[in-house]
């Protein structure tokens, strides 16, 4: 297995895990939050998103799914089209109202399928070109791909733990 394959299998793990803590949840279910200033299903799953897209598009040179392909207006939240939910307080986790499952993993699958065209083509060197000069030592894109992986796979299991307790009536 290259890097490129390792890269798309990785990356290909997150889909299932996302339709997994959001199937069969209505709205109410989505959005309700575990305890007062708890992380609702929905915020994870869409911070998620808004993570990968953000990260993948910029070291990929492309616009985000998120207003390329028109997400940001049919999700329709009331926050700036580039917050990707990083350091929201608890009322701006609160402002992350989705009005259906749909709607979230249709912006989940666009972004998967942009991450995965991205990383299906990378070679060992291209895993090594520095993308980021702002840390010490400096990140490569080898590097950003993976911190996005785990901050993705985190908030995917955040949201599956939420959807137990919102499936057990603890919520």
């Amino acid at each position: 297995m290259n890097q490129s394959d390792l890269l798309v299998d990785a990356f290909g793990r997150l889909p299932g895990a996302v339709r997994r803590a959001v199937n069969n949840l209505d709205a109410a279910a989505l959005n309700r939050r575990p305890y007062p200033e708890g992380n609702s299903i929905s915020w994870l799953i869409w911070h998620l998103a808004r993570v990968e897209d953000h990260q993948v598009a910029e070291v990929a040179g492309q616009e985000q799914a998120w207003t390329a392909d028109g997400w940001a207006d049919r999700v329709g939240l009331p926050l700036a089209v580039e917050d990707t939910g990083y350091g929201h307080t608890s009322e701006q986790v609160a402002l992350v109202q989705v009005r259906s499952a749909e709607t979230l993993l249709g912006y989940y699958d666009d972004v998967h399928s942009r991450t995965a065209a991205f990383v299906s083509g990378l070679s060992a060197e291209d895993l090594e070109v520095i993308v980021d000069r702002a840390w010490d030592p400096p990140v490569t894109l080898g590097v950003r791909l993976v911190s996005t992986l785990a901050d993705c796979l985190e908030h995917v299991g955040q949201a599956a733990y939420v959807r137990g307790m919102v499936m057990a009536g603890r919520s």
